[in-house]
């Protein structure tokens, strides 16, 4: 398990990386149309939003009776249908200013690194009480992780969509 979830890991913030690296600095911070966040707090949102996983994973965790990736399914089904627009909850509202790309790359590889380091170190089976996701039941560590990469998939999409907007594709 531990294995794929890092390959899940490394390949998510791949293509994120990619996709950001599409983004000359002039364009980083351009409102691509109306209603839309910049290139810069779309990333600044995914490190908002990705962060505290390995603060979250060693606060008290629990045995569950039930299979460690039940919840998974779900998830994906609703961060990776890219037809449903969703609101950020405030505290996950990226600041409106100006990014520096290789800020939020930096903080990106330390995500990327902080939760690989999560995925070797704990027992992805057992599940965190502490915090939980309005809508769900109480996530396994496992699903916390895959929370984490296909939020950063949906948002890797959405920076594909901010790209072709700026560049007329």
């Amino acid at each position: 398990m531990k294995t794929s979830v890092q390959k899940k890991i490394t390949d998510t913030f791949q293509k994120l990386k990619e996709t950001l690296s599409l983004f000359p600095e002039s364009d980083l911070n351009k409102v691509p149309y109306e209603g839309s966040w910049t290139a810069g707090q779309v990333a600044q949102h995914i490190i908002m939003a990705d962060s505290g996983f390995p603060e979250l994973f060693a606060r008290k965790t629990e045995k569950t009776n039930r299979k460690p990736d039940e919840n998974v399914k779900d998830i994906d089904a609703l961060f990776l249908n890219f037809d449903l627009k969703m609101d950020a909850p405030v505290f996950l509202i990226p600041e409106k200013k100006e990014y520096n790309k290789n800020d939020l790359n930096l903080k990106l590889l330390k995500i990327e690194s902080e939760l690989l380091e999560c995925a070797e170190k704990y027992d992805l089976t057992l599940i965190s009480p502490d915090f939980q996701l309005p809508g769900f039941d109480k996530f396994t560590l496992y699903e916390w992780i895959n929370f984490a990469l296909v939020h950063t998939q949906r948002h890797t999409n959405q920076l594909n969509k901010i790209f072709k907007s700026l560049n007329n594709l």
